[in-house]
């Protein structure tokens, strides 16, 4: 029994003072970890199909959103409700993961210096937000988010489209080629602002 321990001992203080060995180990059980939480999800119908009523973004919607990553709109609005009564009474339904799987990347997050956008689809008119993103405090007088009075000066870039539309195909969004063909002459003409609200307008409306 004394050898035995003796052994264990041996064996635990070889592992805490080789800090090689010891990054290796936990490097090894993090691996491990993540790979019995994460692999399983990839089978799970609830997570990697689309719930009844989600569809693939628009031209228009897609360009928006292109838009409202690069703002940076998400360092302060998350999309995801929570199951929690406090979250559902103000937000809505939870956010389930079937609402998601045509977003590369998501736009789940816990930062809320802004609201949850995750059902603000149909929420508001078109005109106010129009007047929101122009100047924030206008229709929210306490508001700290900044304006974007450019986003109504400027044109969406048609000429990505196609080949943007063609990269989300490639990992699972059911564009077709008729789709990815008129993309540009569906954004002709349209403004950032239009763009953007067009992506708002369509959050959260198959769980509304």
């Amino acid at each position: 029994m004394s050898n035995n321990n003796a052994s264990t001992g041996l064996s635990h203080e070889s592992i805490e003072t080789n800090n090689f060995l010891m990054i290796v180990l936990i490097l090894l059980v993090l691996l491990v970890g993540g790979l019995v939480e994460i692999v399983p999800l990839f089978f799970q119908k609830s997570t990697t199909e689309p719930i009844k009523g989600v569809q693939p973004y628009t031209a228009l919607q897609l360009a928006g959103r292109d838009i409202y990553t690069r703002e940076g709109c998400y360092n302060c609005h998350s999309q995801m409700i929570r199951p929690f009564r406090a979250e559902t009474l103000r937000y809505g339904h939870y956010s389930v993961a079937g609402e998601s799987v045509y977003d590369h990347p998501f736009q789940w997050g816990s930062k809320r210096t802004g609201p949850d956008l995750a059902r603000v689809g149909g929420k508001y008119s078109d005109n106010w937000h129009v007047i929101h993103l122009t100047n924030p405090r206008d229709v929210v007088p306490e508001s700290n988010m900044p304006a974007y009075p450019w986003l109504a000066k400027t044109m969406v870039d048609a000429s990505v489209m196609p080949a943007h539309m063609s990269a989300l195909r490639k990992v699972g969004v059911p564009y077709t080629d008729e789709q990815i063909a008129k993309s540009p002459e569906d954004v002709k003409g349209k403004t950032e602002l239009d763009a953007v609200i067009a992506y708002l307008q369509a959050l959260g409306l198959a769980l509304k």
